[in-house]
């Protein structure tokens, strides 16, 4: 087996937190134990999605917060909040709370563009506003400034007998280098470097030339994110160092009854072909879920373009399979995928 450029250095997952309208906090339960059993593992991180109007997890800063008093060394992630449904401002004094509470434990992963479905619920967010607002990188821009602790007025001093501050507070002095951006584009990725983020790369990308030209006709998605970590790079002031992140769905079979090998084989099957060819206008590639025995697993990984120069994962838990699913994913991964791709459990 060839080995990898850079040795796996950070094991994570990734949880949707899905739930029943009907009982909530049984889904959300579900998601703090499966970060405390991440922990018990060795897990180096946990990352949460986030849903909006959907059944998933719509606070995760909230769901961050609970995590970080049931939990003492795991960091905790999302990926990604976007910022189209967000003040920045009042996001960045969250997430320096949580920060705090979690003992410096926090990676912010966000993104940009307009919230989906925005015509039909922007009098809802937006009601004064929705015609102005500013979905592009400007408004991260904004939240590193924020959390970086530039200053957000022009007052500080004492008024009466409260004290106030021109900056975010508390300020969290670490949390500015843990701020991740979410990109699947040439332009995003070199943003994200020149602002000195972190790099979060999915399952999905544009499909696209290193130039960001869309004329390009590969269909190779490993390629294609390769190209997006070498400009993220390019253009980090910490170069080769720059943290970067991939988050593939990847289900180890190690120990899975014959029924949940079944299910994962049809869950794998029923996406694959959408990963054959661009998809929508915005030419978007899915890379295929990755299902089999942890060797079988590492050898592919071995083997894919883009993970051969990264050394931090995220590996994406599938939307809708029950707990004790991954309950054994999770301990497959850990103690069999990890290991063979040369992980060491944080204990």
């Amino acid at each position: 087996m060839p080995p990898t450029s850079r040795p796996l250095r950070k094991l994570g997952f990734l949880t949707i937190g899905l739930f029943d309208e009907a009982d909530p906090r049984r889904g959300h339960e579900s998601t703090l134990e499966i970060i405390e059993l991440g922990e018990r593992l060795g897990f180096d991180s946990a990352w949460l999605r986030h849903r909006h109007l959907q059944y998933g997890i719509s606070s995760p800063v909230a769901v961050m917060a609970a995590a970080s008093q049931r939990t003492s060394r795991i960091e905790l992630g999302t990926a990604v909040i976007p910022l189209g449904w967000e003040n920045p401002l009042r996001l960045a004094e969250d997430l320096a709370t949580v920060d705090i509470l979690s003992g410096g434990r926090i990676n912010p992963g966000v993104s940009v563009g307009p919230p989906m479905h925005f015509d039909r619920l922007k009098e809802a967010l937006y009601p004064d506003t929705a015609d102005v607002e500013d979905f592009g990188y400007e408004r991260v821009r904004r939240l590193l400034d924020f959390v970086r602790g530039e200053p957000a007025t022009d007052f500080s001093g004492v008024e009466g007998f409260e004290v106030f501050s021109d900056r975010v507070q508390p300020h969290s002095p670490g949390l500015g280098r843990r701020l991740w951006y979410g990109g699947g584009s040439t332009s995003s990725a070199k943003w994200a470097g020149e602002h000195a983020m972190n790099f979060l790369t999915s399952s999905v990308v544009k499909a696209e030339g290193p130039d960001g030209s869309r004329d390009f006709t590969s269909a190779d998605f490993a390629e294609i994110q390769l190209s997006h970590i070498r400009a993220f790079r390019a253009h980090h002031p910490d170069g080769e160092a720059a943290r970067v992140s991939q988050g593939l769905v990847v289900i180890p079979t190690d120990s899975a009854s014959p029924e949940q090998r079944a299910k994962y084989e049809e869950f794998a099957r029923k996406r694959t072909p959408r990963t054959t060819s661009p998809q929508g206008p915005a030419r978007l590639m899915f890379a295929p879920d990755i299902v089999g025995t942890s060797d079988e697993i590492a050898e592919l990984l071995h083997a894919h373009a883009a993970f051969r120069e990264i050394d931090e994962v995220a590996f994406a838990l599938p939307f809708t399979f029950e707990h004790e699913d991954y309950v054994q994913i999770l301990t497959d991964m850990a103690t069999k995928l990890g290991p063979a791709l040369g992980w060491k459990p944080t204990v």
